[in-house]
């Protein structure tokens, strides 16, 4: 299940040029004015939602992030080495449910959802503010409840602990230092440049 058994985030106006024939059809939008007006709407409206997602993350929230982090670091904890979310999974997972994984996004929101209610119930706080025995105890109902979730997430999880830095993961090459590595072998694309921080 973890790492010692697997590998060790206004008023809407109508242009003053309309008024002419506003005031010929009595009060009334013409049809276009009014499919302007709610072209207009829908723009603020959206607009809204967007900036209300004020996080740093392409497609998590902090909150979701703050799950994700305690589900993660339940499957590689730190020890002499840093955790998953320390090592930069978290970024790597919320960049790929941007791109690559886009079709487990569902799975994410609900399977997060599900975390959370887990460590309410059980210990009534949500699972990011749960102590570390209790994260624990709560992600191993998780995975007995939903194994396919949480079979996702620590795949994710191991894909961006041993996977290239360059996807946002393995922050400083971690765990190839872990296990040993000077350098990747090099395969396919040119490699990762770890002194400059960005692909060579």
């Amino acid at each position: 299940m973890f790492r010692n058994a697997t590998l060790r985030r206004s008023d809407i106006s109508i242009p003053e040029e309309r008024g002419n024939r506003m005031k010929a059809k009595k009060g009334t939008l013409a049809r276009r004015d009014f499919m302007i007006a709610t072209a207009a709407a829908g723009t603020a409206v959206l607009s809204g939602c967007f900036s209300s997602h004020n996080s740093g993350w392409e497609f998590l929230t902090d909150a979701h992030a703050a799950t994700l982090k305690a589900v993660c670091d339940q499957i590689i904890p730190a020890d002499e080495f840093p955790s998953a979310s320390q090592a930069g999974v978290l970024t790597y997972i919320d960049r790929q449910l941007t791109r690559h994984y886009r079709r487990h996004r569902k799975a994410y929101l609900s399977g997060l959802e599900q975390a959370n209610r887990i460590s309410r119930e059980r210990f009534g706080t949500a699972l990011e503010t749960a102590s570390p025995q209790q994260q624990l105890a709560a992600v191993t109902v998780l995975e007995s409840q939903n194994s396919e979730f949480f079979n996702l997430v620590r795949e994710h999880t191991l894909e961006g602990f041993y996977g290239s830095p360059r996807h946002g993961g393995n922050r400083d090459a971690v765990s190839w230092r872990m296990l040993g590595l000077d350098e990747p072998l090099l395969r396919g694309r040119a490699q990762y440049d770890l002194r400059k921080g960005s692909p060579s």
